[in-house]
C-alpha cells in the first residue's frame, strides 16, 4: 500500500517529465500536432496546481519539475525548429492563433511583424518589385553562386514560419509550394474570397478555376518572362487569376492584379504561351484590350503565343474591328507578323469569314508585305483565302491592282489563286440551278458597274463597312433598311441578288486572271500551274473557266491528265454535261476527239459505259431515273462515235458488256424503285375507285320515291358533282391499270430510257387528276347538303384538303422531274455556238 501510494505521488509530482517524454516520443513517430503538445502542457499545470495546493510536494519534486520542463521544451524545439536555420521559430511566439478561414487579417498582421523582425519580409513583398524579382531569382537555384545557400535558408525559414502558423486544412493547400512568396500569395487569394468587402474575389476568383477554364491544368500555370531562355527567371504570382480576369472582361480586377504584379502584363501563360492581351482579345473583351494596350509598350504588343499568333491575330479571328484598330494604331507592324503556319492577320480574318475585319486589315496592310518580290507568298495566300470564302469584291480589287498574283504560289500548299478558283464552280452561273421563278428574278436585277482602280475604292470599302449612324434620322433609316433586307431575305430575293453579284465579281476576276495568263508562253504557263488548274476545272465542271483558259492557251484542249484523258474524255468520266457540250461548239474538229483513247485503251464510249461517280448520282432522285441518266450519257456518246471504233479495251470488254457489268446493281435497284412507286400509287388509286363508285348510288339529297330521280337533279351544283365524280372514277381506274402494267413490265436496260418512265408519268398524272376531281366532288356535295352555309363549308373543306395536299406536294415534284428528264430539254446542248 505504501509503495503504491509512493508511485502515484511520483507520477503526480513529475508531470513535466512524463509529458515531455510523451511529446518527444510522439515527435519521433511523427504523429504529433500542436493540439497534443498544448494538451500535455495543460495537464502539467493542473497537476502542479493540485500538488501545490495539497502541500504534498516531496523534496524531489523541484528537480522533477526542472527535468520535465527541459524535456517538454526540447521536444517542442525539436519538432518545430530547423537546427540548421539561423532563426528558430516557435508557433506560439509568431501568432496568437493559427490561420483559419475567418482570422486572416489578424494572422497576416502578426506574421508580417514577425517577418520584419526576422528580416524575412523581403521574400514576401520586396521594396522594389521588379529589381527584387530579378535579384532574387535571376537564374535557376541549382546554378546559383555565392549567396545561393543563404537564399535557400532564408526562403525556407520564411516558408516554414508560414506553414507552422496554419491550421491543418489550410496547410494542405500550400504544402506543395516551395516559395515563401507563392505560399503567401496563395493564402491571400484563397482567404480573401471569404471577405464580403472584396468585390473582386466575390465574383468567383480563387484557387478553383476549373469552372471558368476546364481545359487548363491550373496547377501547372506559372508566370514566365517573354524573353525567357535557359537562364531567365521565373516570376511569381497567381497567374491563373489574371487569366480569369482577362477572359471574363473584368478590367477592375485585372487592373488591381497588374498594380500588384506589373511584370505580369508581358508574361506568358502556359501551356499555350498566351499573355493577358491574347486572352482578352480571344475572348472578345474590347475594354480590357484597349486598357492593356495603353499600358503596354510597342514591343510588348508584338509578343507571340505558342502558335506564333500576336494579339492582332487573335482579334482578327474574333472579328472585332475596333479591337484591331486599337492595336494597329499603336503598332502598325502588327499586320506583318505571321504565325507558325505563315498566316498573317489578314489571312486569318478571311479564313474565319470576318469580312469587316478583312476589309479593315486589307486597307492597312502594306503592299510590300503582300507582294513580296521573291514569291508573293502572303499575297497569294490572302487571295486564295478571300476567294475561298467568296469575298470576291476584296479579291477582285487586289487582283486588279496586282494581276501577277494570279500565278504566285504560297510556300505552304504551293497552290495559287487560279487553282482555288478552278475548284469553285458554285461561284459561276454554270454551277447553279435555279427554279423558274428564281431565274426570272435573277434576270430582273441590273448588272452593276464595278469600280476599279485608284485608292478610293480600297478606302471606301472600309469606310462604308465601319461608318456608324449617329443622328436619329439615320438610325431610323438604318432600322427600316434592316427590316427591308430581312424581308427580302425571308422571301429569298436577297439571296438571288447576292448570287448575281457573286457571278459578276467571279467573271471580273476570271478576266483579270486570263489577261495575265495570256502574257505567258506555254512553258511559263506550265510552270505557273495552269495545267493543274485546268484539270481541276474539268474535274469540278467549272465550264466558264475552261472556256477562258482554252481561249488564252489553246493547247490545253489537247493536254491529257495522268491517264492521257483529254478534256472531253474527262468530262464523260466525271459526268459534266455542260463541259461535254463544248464538243458541239467545235464543229469540224469534233471527230478528232471521238477517235482518241486513254492509257488503258478506253475510248470515250468505254468511259460512258462506266458507272457515274456517286456525287453525280446523288443529284438525281430515284434509282430508275439514275439508270435513265446513265443510258442518256451512253446513247449521246454513242451517237458521235464511229461504230467501227467500238473495239475491246485492255480488259477484253466491249462497251455494251462494260455497261451491263457496271450497272447491274443499279438495274436491280431501279426495278425495286419502280415497283415500290407503282405499288403505293396503286393502293391510293384503288381507294379512290371504291369511294367514287359508291358515291354515284348515294347522291346527296337522295332520290324521289315515285320516279327514282335525284332530288337536286336540276341544280347546277349537282351537275358539277356528277361530272367530277365520273372524272375521278375514270382517271383513278386508268392510273391503277397503268401501275399494274408497270408491275408486270420487263425491266431491261433499255426500258429505263423511255418505256418505264412514260408509264410512270401517265399513271401519276391520272392519279393526281382523280384526286383533284375527288376533292371537287366532296366540295359540291357539301354545298348541296348545307345549302350554301359557307361558315361551315369552308373550314370543313380546308381540313379535308390537308392530307390530300401533302400527298400531292410530296409526289408532284417527282412527276415534274420524271417528265423533264424524259421529254424535257436535253441535258446536252447540241445547238451550242462556236466558242473557240
Amino acid at each position: 500500500m505504501k509503495n503504491t501510494e509512493s508511485m502515484e505521488c511520483v507520477i503526480s509530482l513529475n508531470p513535466f517529465c512524463f509529458g515531455g517524454t510523451i511529446v518527444l516520443v510522439c515527435g519521433v513517430m511523427q504523429e504529433w500536432n500542436l493540439t497534443l503538445i498544448f494538451h500535455f502542457a495543460f495537464l502539467f499545470l493542473i497537476s502542479y496546481h493540485t500538488h501545490t495546493s495539497s502541500n504534498k510536494v516531496l523534496p524531489t519534486s523541484v528537480g522533477s519539475i526542472n527535468l520535465g520542463i527541459t524535456c517538454f521544451s526540447d521536444a517542442c524545439l525539436a519538432l518545430h525548429a530547423d537546427s540548421n536555420m539561423t532563426t528558430n521559430i516557435s508557433p506560439t511566439s509568431i501568432v496568437v492563433e493559427v490561420l483559419r478561414d475567418d482570422n486572416y487579417d489578424d494572422w497576416s498582421a502578426c506574421m508580417k511583424s514577425y517577418m520584419l523582425a526576422q528580416d524575412l519580409w523581403d521574400f514576401i513583398e520586396p521594396a522594389d518589385h521588379q529589381e527584387g524579382d530579378q535579384e532574387v531569382d535571376s537564374e535557376p537555384i541549382d546554378h546559383r553562386e555565392g549567396d545561393s545557400k543563404a537564399w535557400r535558408k532564408k526562403n525556407a525559414a520564411a516558408l516554414h514560419a508560414i506553414q507552422i502558423s496554419c491550421s491543418p486544412h489550410i496547410l494542405s493547400t500550400i504544402r506543395s509550394i516551395i516559395s515563401a512568396k507563392d505560399a503567401w500569395d496563395t493564402l491571400a487569394n484563397s482567404q480573401q474570397q471569404h471577405s464580403p468587402s472584396n468585390e473582386v474575389q466575390s465574383q468567383g476568383s480563387g484557387i478553383q478555376r476549373s469552372h471558368s477554364l476546364p481545359l487548363l491544368d491550373l496547377q501547372s500555370l506559372h508566370l514566365t518572362d517573354v524573353n525567357a531562355g535557359p537562364g531567365s527567371n521565373e516570376m511569381n504570382g497567381p497567374l491563373q487569376d489574371l487569366y480569369r480576369y482577362a477572359h471574363k472582361g473584368d478590367w477592375d480586377a485585372t487592373k488591381k492584379y497588374l498594380s500588384r504584379y506589373p511584370d505580369a502584363i508581358k508574361a506568358k501563360i502556359e501551356p499555350f504561351g498566351e499573355t493577358a492581351l491574347h486572352v482578352a482579345a480571344s475572348a472578345g473583351n474590347l475594354e480590357v484590350v484597349e486598357e492593356l494596350v495603353k499600358l503596354m509598350s510597342v514591343e510588348e504588343l508584338e509578343i507571340q503565343d505558342g502558335e506564333g499568333n500576336t494579339a492582332l491575330s487573335c482579334a482578327a479571328i474574333v472579328g472585332i474591328t475596333k479591337m484591331a484598330e486599337c492595336l494597329v494604331s499603336k503598332n502598325q507592324n502588327l499586320v506583318t507578323f505571321v504565325n507558325e503556319d505563315k498566316r498573317s492577320p489578314l489571312v486569318l480574318a478571311c479564313r474565319c469569314n470576318k469580312k469587316d475585319m478583312a476589309l479593315y486589315l486589307y486597307s492597312v496592310t502594306p503592299v510590300e508585305f503582300l507582294c513580296d518580290q521573291d514569291n508573293g507568298h502572303h499575297g497569294s495566300l490572302f487571295l486564295q483565302s478571300a476567294i475561298g470564302v467568296q469575298m470576291l469584291d476584296i479579291a477582285f480589287d487586289f487582283l486588279y491592282r496586282y494581276p501577277n498574283m494570279t500565278t504566285a504560289k504560297d510556300d505552304v500548299t504551293e497552290l495559287n489563286a487560279l487553282m482555288t478558283l478552278s475548284a469553285m464552280p458554285e461561284i459561276f452561273p454554270g454551277g447553279n440551278r435555279l427554279a423558274l421563278w428564281q431565274q426570272w428574278i435573277y434576270s430582273c436585277f441590273p448588272i452593276e458597274q464595278i469600280a476599279t482602280g485608284g485608292d478610293a475604292f480600297r478606302i471606301s470599302m472600309h469606310d462604308q463597312s465601319l461608318s456608324g449612324s449617329k443622328s436619329i434620322t439615320l438610325q431610323v433609316l438604318s432600322k427600316l433598311r434592316g427590316f427591308a433586307i430581312n424581308l427580302l431575305t425571308f422571301l429569298g430575293i436577297k439571296q438571288i441578288y447576292d448570287l448575281k453579284k457573286l457571278h459578276i465579281y467571279s467573271d471580273k476576276i476570271l478576266q483579270c486572271m486570263c489577261e495575265h495568263i495570256s502574257k505567258l508562253d506555254y512553258k511559263g504557263s506550265h510552270e505557273a500551274g495552269i495545267h493543274g488548274a485546268f484539270q481541276c476545272a474539268v474535274k469540278e465542271g467549272t465550264v466558264e473557266l475552261i472556256i477562258e483558259l482554252i481561249k488564252v492557251c489553246p493547247p490545253l484542249m489537247f493536254v491529257g491528265d495522268g491517264n492521257l484523258r483529254n478534256l472531253f474524255m474527262s468530262s464523260i468520266e466525271y459526268r459534266h454535261e455542260k463541259v461535254f457540250s463544248l464538243l458541239y461548239g467545235l464543229k469540224a474538229s469534233r471527230a478528232t476527239f471521238g477517235s482518241l483513247v486513254d492509257e488503258s485503251e478506253n475510248s470515250m464510249l468505254h468511259l460512258a459505259a462506266k458507272l457515274s461517280p456517286p456525287s453525280q448520282l446523288a443529284r438525281i432522285s430515284g434509282a430508275a431515273l439514275q439508270m435513265q441518266r446513265e443510258l442518256q450519257w451512253y446513247k449521246e456518246v454513242e451517237s458521235i462515235m464511229n461504230p467501227a471504233l467500238d473495239h475491246f479495251s485492255k480488259k477484253k470488254q466491249t462497251t455494251r458488256e462494260l455497261f451491263t457489268d457496271e450497272h447491274k446493281d443499279l438495274l436491280v435497284k431501279g426495278e425495286e424503285w419502280m415497283k415500290g412507286s407503282a405499288t403505293s400509287s396503286t393502293v391510293v388509286g384503288a381507294l379512290i375507285i371504291t369511294i367514287m363508285f359508291t358515291v354515284v348510288f348515294t347522291v346527296p339529297g337522295g332520290n324521289v320515291q315515285e320516279t327514282g330521280y335525284p332530288v337536286f337533279k336540276n341544280e347546277k351544283s349537282f351537275i358539277v358533282f356528277i361530272v367530277a365524280d365520273a372524272i375521278s372514277l375514270f382517271s383513278s381506274s386508268t392510273s391503277v391499270l397503268m401501275f399494274l402494267g408497270i408491275l408486270t413490265s420487263r425491266y431491261a436496260e433499255g426500258d429505263f430510257l423511255k418505256s418505264l418512265p412514260t408509264k410512270l408519268i401517265f399513271g401519276l398524272s391520272t392519279l393526281f387528276l382523280s384526286i383533284a376531281a375527288m376533292m371537287v366532288t366532296f366540295c359540291t356535295a357539301l354545298i348541296i347538303m348545307l345549302n350554301g352555309r359557307l361558315e361551315i363549308i369552308i373550314p370543313v373543306v380546308l381540313l379535308a384538303s390537308i392530307p390530300v395536299t401533302f400527298f400531292i406536294f410530296l409526289q408532284f415534284p417527282l412527276l415534274v422531274e420524271i417528265y423533264r428528264s424524259t421529254y424535257g430539254p436535253k441535258i446536252f446542248n447540241k445547238k451550242m455556238k462556236c466558242w473557240y
